[in-house]
């Protein structure tokens, strides 16, 4: 794995993350820990009213510390309210990434490979 594949992994999953918790994806894994000063609700109304924040503690748990609504319901809000972001975020963010990569690989890396074997150097520059 490159670190592109990782990048786009990493921007995915913050996407997913995001649009059904309501969180960032460290804050969903760490809150209510100590690399974390979220406490471990997350049910809060963070001022946008189409998100619902959820930890991964909270769904452990089965129950939500404090808010009315149960875990399924505002991942079902979340999800019904944030769904093309998550499309975007799933599909959009892979593509723009292989297309990019694919615009810049050729003339950046192709000449540096071809001035590497000129030197004698075998190596070989890869994006």
């Amino acid at each position: 794995m490159n670190l592109t594949n990782l990048a786009v992994s990493a921007l995915v999953a913050n996407s997913v993350s995001n649009n059904i918790t309501g969180l960032n994806a460290w804050d969903f894994l760490t809150a209510g820990t100590s690399l974390n000063k979220m406490g471990a609700s997350g049910w809060e109304v963070t001022g946008d009213p189409h998100r619902a924040r959820i930890t991964l503690q909270e769904i452990f748990s089965g129950t939500q510390t404090s808010g009315t609504t149960s875990i399924a319901e505002a991942f079902g809000t979340n999800l019904k309210n944030n769904w093309p972001q998550l499309a975007f975020g799933v599909v959009g963010i892979p593509v723009i990434a292989n297309v990019a990569m694919k615009l810049i690989r050729k003339p950046i890396v192709l000449p540096l490979n071809r001035l590497l074997g000129k030197k004698g150097l075998g190596l070989e520059v890869k994006v």
